[in-house]
């Protein structure tokens, strides 16, 4: 069944972890916070496409385990607190993974968190049925070229 759509779906780059998403991303979820346990990161390790038929996974939501596409584990039902177990199994800070899913460097990524996040600005809604009110096209300014005749 599809997911219904949600206003806040229209978010750029933004996946809400609602009810539905938690319903459907309950195998992630569970796969993750499987992680916690040292042995079961060790069997993930030593075999991760095996030790992934344990949880209640698509197809899609397994590929994207395997080929660590964050945003996808997140448009498919993943919890960012969860699926960030996934990174530290594999070494990996919460400022790569970021940096990772907003492709940038984590130098540049944490540079904007700390200069107060990403600008609003484009990033309102993908159909821009959020710009700001007041804000229209501006004429040009520029001073008309005059020619003489002769």
């Amino acid at each position: 069944m599809a997911r219904k759509a949600q206003d806040y779906d229209d978010i750029p780059g933004t996946f809400v972890f609602d009810a539905e998403r938690s319903r459907e991303g309950y195998g992630i979820n569970m796969f993750c916070m499987s992680l916690m346990k040292d042995e079961n990161r060790k069997a993930f390790k030593a075999n991760e496409a095996e030790y992934l038929k344990k949880f209640p996974l698509t197809k899609e939501q397994a590929d994207a385990i395997l080929k660590r596409d964050y945003n996808r584990m997140l448009e498919l039902g993943g919890n960012i607190y969860f699926t960030a177990k996934l990174g530290a199994t594999d070494g990996h800070s919460f400022r790569h993974l970021a940096a990772v899913m907003t492709g940038s460097t984590q130098e540049d990524y944490a540079a904007m968190m700390l200069a107060g996040g990403r600008s609003v600005e484009g990033n309102r809604s993908k159909s821009g049925r959020d710009k700001p009110a007041g804000k229209t096209k501006s004429k040009s300014k520029a001073p008309k070229s005059r020619s003489k005749r002769g």
